[in-house]
């Protein structure tokens, strides 16, 4: 990934659908190392498998944020199928046991994830001096024109 900053305004093509995955992890009891740490250390390992094995899992692309309680990751897929294979993959589905066997119901980490399909043309997005981020990694980045110079315009609501 370069830092490039791409100087002035730039947006994407939403001419194909999309899912946004939101997945991410809450430590409730600080103390409780020994219950969120494997939490936190199981993703380190399938983020690998996703950008190791993009094509064929229909991944395209993260973002990851670290707060004092809660982490977070938005993920781009190319399908829900895609995210659901995955969801079934066996680097997931060991880490979805380890975590039951491990946490369970115990308070002291929570874990959450939201999923969101998007249609063509239902989204939409700016980049203003920056390098390729979010959704302007994985599909055409362009400089906005007048054609594309409001939210309006970009999402086609003429």
């Amino acid at each position: 990934m370069t830092n490039h900053i791409y100087t002035g305004r730039y947006t994407i093509d939403n001419k194909e659908d999309i899912v946004v995955f939101i997945i991410g992890m809450r430590i409730n009891k600080r103390l409780a190392m020994h219950k969120w740490l494997p939490v936190f250390t199981a993703m380190p390992g399938m983020i690998k498998e996703l950008y190791t094995n993009k094509e064929e899992l229909g991944f395209l692309s993260m973002e990851s944020y670290f707060g004092m309680k809660t982490t977070a990751m938005i993920q781009y897929w190319r399908s829900v199928e895609d995210l659901l294979a995955y969801a079934h993959n066996e680097k997931h589905l060991s880490a979805w046991k380890s975590f039951n066997q491990k946490v369970g119901n115990n308070d002291a980490v929570g874990i959450y994830h939201e999923t969101y399909q998007i249609r063509k043309g239902n989204y939409e997005a700016i980049y203003a001096n920056m390098p390729h981020y979010g959704l302007g990694k994985v599909l055409n980045h362009i400089p906005i024109t007048a054609d594309r110079n409001s939210a309006h315009k970009r999402l086609n609501k003429q």
